[in-house]
């Protein structure tokens, strides 16, 4: 009965900006780390970055200073700052939750972000 629901993709211009987010809902399981992933087209899925319960992060070099991971654990909700859009950062990106208790992870549907001049 987990269920994520992403939002916040689109078509925004190279140096342009976006905010993804990402919000869990259900019972029976306790988050200890959230993250992004993304697949860019024809390419292998990646991580983008992670933050943990204790708010440690983890961000992709290719994405770092330019992306930021953030969270409100009240609202079990992941987010995803993105600034300075590059075309290479066209993909659809992914939220995941790492669950502890039930010892499985959770994906997000998936959210297409398009850079276009």
């Amino acid at each position: 009965q987990v269920h994520l629901v992403e939002s916040g993709g689109g078509l925004v211009q190279p140096g342009g900006s976006l905010r993804l987010s990402c919000e869990i809902s259900g019972s029976g399981f306790s988050i200890y780390a959230m993250g992004w992933y993304r697949r860019p087209p024809g390419k292998q899925r990646e991580l983008v970055a992670r933050i943990t319960s204790g708010d440690s992060t983890n961000v992709a070099d290719s994405v770092k200073g330019r992306f930021t991971i953030s969270r409100d654990s009240a609202k079990n909700t992941v987010f995803l700052q993105m600034n300075s859009l590059k075309f290479e950062d066209t993909a659809v990106y992914y939220c995941k939750f790492w669950d502890s208790r039930r010892n499985v992870d959770y994906w997000g549907q998936g959210t297409q972000v398009t850079v276009s001049s």
